[in-house]
């Protein structure tokens, strides 16, 4: 008969029947009530009213029941944690059993019950089992060291326990010593100052013995560990990587990934003139070509893993093309990864094979799989200058299939082919127009528009297709009225003469009957643009495009080295850092790729050998983007962005009319947008945007947005906040600390009022801060005019700088501090104004801010009041300036100042803000925007703060 009878039972009182059973003499009556009550605990019934019976029953030699209890009084011992004292004495028994199975058993079950009251009990039977002559003993131990951690970390340091378990990482016996570095990892995980996982060359040989004799998840550990260890020079990284290759013939996908994992990240160590080191990439591609001929799931993670690695060295897998061919019954998800990847290795050699299938895809019945099928085509003939004219026949003879959303995919390829290629294969023109009807998606609306515009003087009804599409000019959505606006702009330029109507008519219909902000000012700059200089707005408008670049969708060089030390895991598959998806008290770890030393190449440069697909590292952004920071706001390896690049100034020009080529896209924010007064004279006629009479001065707000001579006056002083409490004396042992924060002269500054309430003398002071936010850290050591004798007080000032080991902290700006002194060591909290952290470097120039403010999302936008502030605009603006918040702009609107402020915080993430001051009102309004929200709340308090002060 099964087990399941055990979950049958008719009897009334059943509680008091098994109280009876378990308390028989005879042992099988005894099993069998066990495992009724088990059952019962097993379907959600309440038996916690048994556990001194079921306890009771521990006292046996019978291991099944031994169990049976064991699992019993994991269950209830933390609703019943009195009860469960009764229990330790048969631990403490157990741990001295001569079975080893039942010392083993013991050891386990003793670091699953989560009970204070117990842990303590449990440490010398622990301490007994840790240097058990069995080894099986000692593994079960090891782990029970990093439950007991996670419920108590300060017994198991005071212990000595982790001691312990360095120790067993010399074990003879490999499954110990796997298991040792899983538990190790584990505690290093939440506590990352800890440097636990102290790896040495003697302690990577141990590892690396033990790897070829333990069990495969043994092996996952420990080629877990080896990654996140950095080799002296290239002669260890090579001796590890070989002793590391013979994993990758492992069944088991995890240990292959991790031993790739391992691999990717110690080649970056290698010459790359190393004959070993192009050995090693052919050892690569085989066993990343297995793992696709797994099922399904495990075909998704291996391929996710492999577009990382392919963006890495594609070189690796370029010979392996035919493998990334798409199978019928292949599932979507499948599909849709395999083609990603067959992009990133097309190339001059395989360029033919790879359009044959894709032709063949383009036919399919799965409509996401065809449309990604026909932009892979696109992105072949960007990607691929020799095959663009097979990619472009292609594409027609697609267009010809009259599918809806086939033509729509090739129209926007097209165009971008065309902005890849310019003047090459304009004649397929007439082709797409005839297709104009059928567009319904935005997209591809938008991307005809933009054909139709750029290449109006080829297109002889050109003026007649814009018309088509302003008939529904309020229906369609804002890509599409965009580029429409732009278009008809680019028409009028061409064709002045038969185009004055259909340009008034967008201008009319995009600047007062539109309540979009993006489109009304692209309306306004237009329409400003033509009626000032007409020259000047062809050169805007008309100007060379630059052209567009290969791939678009490559991972950003510092998130994929991460991504890369993170293959195997959720990371790899996500493709975004662990801090992005990992809540809880774990650290954040910020894991790199070394550098080889000496070899003056950066970490992300990739030798492909000529390879395709192997693309230069983008140039830092003027704000670092977004794959930077979606993943982890506070990454200190952002490279400090210069405020301007990429934005040169013009020449200084006459500011007789609005000149919104000098000065940039300065009116972007500004003037009056219900106005016609600002318009000029003669704006309101539609002869006005004739030629003749396009020198019209231009009056109103919009003359100077950005001139700061409009009262912004020199900084005050910078705000420094009262200093508060921050160690009793009570908790300090007599010593109290009172402290505060300021930058001087670009330096942060701890400033601490240090007294001795004690009646003892003080010496040995040192200061050491936890992971933190931004990296805070001492510069050097706390300088105390020691001794501080009873009674006396002092002021010390500590240097920080920003470059220690991060964590993401609640709250952000927390800050965990310990002091030593000759009495103890004391830990406090304190939070610092973030205001400390703004760069002297903040102020942007006015055309970053401008298309910084519009690429942030608007879901990054965050709104908050100030209260009770009656400063005017100018003493606010010089208050925030003397803590580094720059004004860029400022503006008047109906009796409302609004002050445009940038500032950059150390770690390269800006801030911008629109600050408005009503005249005669006490509250303040602060927008800001920025690409890690997460500052906003902190950055608000700054503001408060300061302007309360």
């Amino acid at each position: 008969m099964t087990d399941s009878k055990y979950f049958t039972t008719t009897k009334k009182g059943e509680i008091f029947e098994l109280k009876a059973e378990l308390n028989s003499d005879k042992k099988e009556k005894k099993k069998e009530a066990v495992k009724k009550v088990i059952a019962s605990m097993t379907v959600g019934k309440d038996v916690s009213a048994l556990f001194p019976d079921v306890v009771n029953c521990m006292q046996t030699d019978n291991l099944e029941l031994k169990k049976l209890v064991y699992l019993y009084l994991m269950n209830y011992a933390k609703s019943q944690p009195d009860m469960a004292i009764m229990a330790v004495n048969t631990f403490v028994k157990d741990c001295e059993d001569p079975n080893p199975l039942i010392r083993a058993l013991a050891v386990r079950t003793m670091g699953c019950i989560r009970v204070d009251k117990i842990t303590e009990y449990l440490c010398e039977p622990l301490r007994k089992c840790l240097k058990d002559e069995d080894p099986y003993v000692r593994k079960t131990a090891a782990v029970c060291v990093a439950k007991l951690h996670d419920i108590n970390a300060q017994l198991v340091e005071d212990q000595g326990f982790l001691d312990t378990l360095k120790d067993l990482i010399s074990d003879s016996n490999p499954m110990v010593v796997a298991n040792a570095v899983a538990a190790l990892s584990e505690i290093a995980e939440s506590h990352p100052n800890s440097n636990l996982l102290d790896l040495n060359p003697q302690s990577i040989n141990k590892l690396l013995t033990a790897l070829n004799e333990c069990t495969e998840w043994g092996q996952i550990f420990i080629l877990d560990c080896l990654a996140n260890y950095t080799p002296r020079d290239d002669r260890e990284s090579q001796s590890i990587c070989e002793r590391v290759t013979p994993r990758l013939s492992h069944a088991n996908s995890a240990v292959v990934l991790s031993a790739v994992k391992v691999l990717m990240k110690f080649m970056e160590m290698l010459p790359k003139d190393l004959d070993y080191y192009g050995t090693l990439l052919k050892k690569l591609a085989p066993p990343l070509v297995t793992l696709l001929s797994a099922e399904p799931e495990l075909q998704y993670v291996a391929l996710r893993n492999i577009n990382l690695i392919v963006q890495k060295r594609p070189e690796i897998l370029k010979h392996e093309m035919k493998v990334f061919f798409v199978k019928y019954n292949d599932p979507i998800y499948v599909k849709l990864e395999k083609l990603d990847i067959m992009i990133r290795l097309a190339s001059q050699a395989n360029i033919a094979q790879v359009l044959a299938e894709l032709k063949e895809y383009a036919t399919e019945v799965d409509v996401d799989f065809v449309r990604k099928a026909v932009r892979a085509i696109g992105r072949c003939a960007i990607k691929v200058e020799q095959s663009a004219e097979r990619c472009v026949s292609t594409l027609l003879d697609l267009i010809q299939t009259k599918v809806n959303y086939v033509v729509q995919e090739a129209i926007v390829v097209i165009k971008d082919i065309f902005r890849k290629y310019p003047n090459k294969y304009e004649s397929v023109i007439a082709t797409l127009c005839e297709n104009l009807d059928s567009l319904d998606e935005p997209e591809a609306r938008a991307a005809m528009i933009w054909i139709v515009g750029e290449y109006a003087e080829r297109i002889d009804n050109a003026d007649e297709l814009l018309e088509s599409f302003l008939e529904g000019f309020h229906d369609e959505s804002t890509q599409v009225q965009l580029q429409l606006l732009t278009a008809i702009v680019k028409l009028f330029l061409k064709k002045p003469t038969e185009t004055q109507e259909l340009v008034q008519q967008v201008l009319s219909l995009a600047t007062q009957d539109s309540d979009n902000p993006d489109l009304r000012d692209r309306g306004y700059i237009y329409w400003r643009l033509l009626s000032t200089d007409p020259v000047a707005a062809k050169e805007v408008v008309l100007a060379e495009k630059p052209l567009i670049s290969e791939e678009t969708d490559l991972i950003e060089p510092t998130l994929l080295e991460e991504l890369i030390c993170h293959i195997g895991t959720l990371a790899s598959v996500y493709h975004k850092p662990p801090s992005a998806f990992v809540e809880g008290s774990r650290g954040v770890q910020h894991k790199r790729i070394p550098i080889r030393s000496g070899s003056g190449e950066s970490s992300e440069s990739q030798d492909t050998g000529g390879a395709p697909g192997a693309t230069e590292a983008p140039a830092a952004a003027v704000i670092p983007s977004q794959g930077d920071l979606l993943g982890d706001l506070l990454n200190l390896d952002l490279t400090p962005p210069t405020s301007s690049a990429g934005a040169p100034r013009g020449p200084p020009m006459p500011m007789g009319g609005v000149d919104l080529l000098g000065g940039g896209l300065d009116s972007l924010l500004g003037g009056d947008i219900g106005g016609s007064p600002a318009m000029g004279s003669g704006f309101g006629a539609p002869a006005a945007v004739m030629p003749s009479s396009l020198n019209a001065p231009v009056g109103g707000g919009l003359g100077d947005l950005f001139d700061l001579g409009g009262g912004v006056g020199m900084p005050m002083g910078t705000f420094v906040p009262p200093k508060t409490l921050w160690l009793p004396a009570m908790k300090g042992k007599g010593l109290e600390i009172m402290g505060t924060f300021a930058r001087r002269a670009g330096v942060i500054q701890m400033e601490m009022t240090l007294t001795n309430k004690a009646m003892s003398v003080m010496t040995d002071f040192a200061i050491q801060f936890n992971r933190n936010s931004f990296g805070l850290a001492p510069a050097g050591p706390l300088q105390v005019p020691t001794p501080l004798s009873p009674n006396q007080t002092i002021d010390v000032s500590l240097p920080l700088n920003t470059v220690g080991p991060v964590m993401k902290m609640e709250p952000l700006n927390n800050l965990q501090v310990a002091v030593k002194n000759n009495i103890d060591v004391f830990y406090f909290s304190c939070q610092y104004p973030i205001s400390m952290l703004f760069g002297e470097d903040g102020k942007m120039d006015r055309q970053v801010f401008l298309a910084t403010w519009k690429d942030i999302p608007n879901e990054n936008e965050a709104q908050f009041q100030i209260n009770d502030c009656h400063l005017n605009s100018d003493a606010a603006s010089n208050k925030l300036q003397g803590s580094n918040v720059f004004t860029i702009a400022k503006r008047t609107v109906e009796g409302q100042d609004m002050l445009y402020q940038s500032m950059k915080l150390t770690n390269g993430i800006c801030v911008l803000t629109e600050l408005r001051v009503q005249t005669g009102s006490p509250t303040y309004t602060v927008s800001l925007k920025c690409r890690a929200p997460e500052v906003s709340q902190c950055v608000f308090q700054c503001y408060e703060a300061v302007l309360k002060n």
